[in-house]
């Protein structure tokens, strides 16, 4: 009768919280700051991704979850433990049933790390759902019916892409490229080309604010401060959007390729139905400017962002666990 649902996705740069009839409660980054003195967890969330760049020897900012899995067990499960904790507030006197969104190419080992992480937590039951099904759900595509839906979903350490038809995955493939190996290039980019160093916040800022993957008509510009590598000292240059879609040519031609395998894989008919509905796009990535067109124009496949992408995995994750006996046959496994 008390007991609450909680929908977690458990992503590399983010993780989104979703309450049963509340909808989102929290969306903060995927960092953990941890005393090296001791081993404590300082700060969690917005709190520690300031620190990133910033710490003294005796505190390590990081991020636990590398790639869509858990690199940093002890600092996972602090940050789900503090995240369940903020979602249930009064209530956490009541051990919640949490369903956890993880990478379709998730291995045993690592779902097991997951479940473990989720039960020490404070969990009383955890379920989890493939994300790409947990993105078509939130992004309200009809998985169950005997038609082919294609959804991306690209985060910050992963890319997905599925073809689902009748509420399970039919033609699938994972790559570890995403939105932070975006940000890691537009640094090396920058390094080779300006002689700048600059930290990962300042390019994924840089991402956001001026990042594109085709050429844009009217050009974006941004200063950026950075330290200069032959001299040492700090710097500005100024950039444009053009060196941003150069810096990411070969990581976007990964996501593509991705998506290729999974229509190249796929079986005529469903082929079909999704030639007729195109792809959608979730997650964080799909927000760059023109990527949509880019997998248009590489595929032959109309591509779409979904309406919220930041937002699709939570809210699929939770629609999953308020309707189990609807979704039970798109989970992994259950604890």
């Amino acid at each position: 009768m008390f007991s609450k649902k909680i929908g977690i996705d458990l992503g590399t740069a983010n993780i989104l919280v979703y309450l049963a009839k509340k909808g989102i409660v929290a969306n903060e980054p995927s960092v953990v700051a941890i005393s090296t003195l001791d081993g404590s967890v300082l700060a969690v969330g917005d709190e520690a991704k300031e620190m990133i760049g910033r710490t003294p020897d005796t505190i390590v900012a990081k991020r636990p979850l590398r790639e869509g899995v858990i690199a940093d067990y002890h600092a996972t499960e602090a940050m789900l433990k503090y995240f369940i904790s903020k979602a249930l507030k009064h209530w956490r006197i009541f051990k919640p049933e949490v369903m956890i969104a993880v990478p379709g190419g998730i291995t045993s080992a690592e779902r097991r790390a997951v479940l473990d992480a989720s039960a020490v937590a404070g969990a009383k039951a955890t379920y989890l759902i493939k994300e790409p099904v947990a993105a078509a759900i939130g992004s309200k595509i009809p998985i169950g019916s005997a038609s082919g839906h294609m959804i991306v979903d690209m985060g910050g350490g992963t890319t997905e892409a599925a073809i689902i038809s009748l509420g399970g995955i039919v033609s699938f493939q994972s790559v570890r490229v995403a939105g932070n190996k975006c940000d890691l290039a537009i640094a090396d980019y920058i390094r080779k080309k300006y002689n700048l160093a600059i930290g990962e916040q300042t390019a994924e800022n840089i991402k956001i604010k001026i990042g594109a993957a085709l050429p844009l008509e009217e050009k974006l510009k941004i200063d950026i401060k950075g330290r200069d590598m032959i001299s040492g000292l700090p710097k500005i240059v100024t950039i444009t959007s053009d060196d941003v879609t150069i810096a990411i040519k070969n990581t976007l031609e990964a996501i593509i390729s991705t998506v290729k395998n999974v229509l190249h894989e796929a079986p005529p008919e469903l082929s079909a139905d999704v030639m007729e509905k195109g792809m959608v796009l979730a997650g964080g990535t799909s927000l760059l400017r023109k990527l949509d067109q880019l997998l248009t124009e590489a595929t032959g496949v109309p591509a779409y962002v979904t309406e919220d992408p930041l937002l699709a995995v939570a809210q699929g994750t939770g629609l999953a666990l308020d309707n189990l006996d609807v979704y039970k046959k798109s989970l992994l496994i259950t604890r």
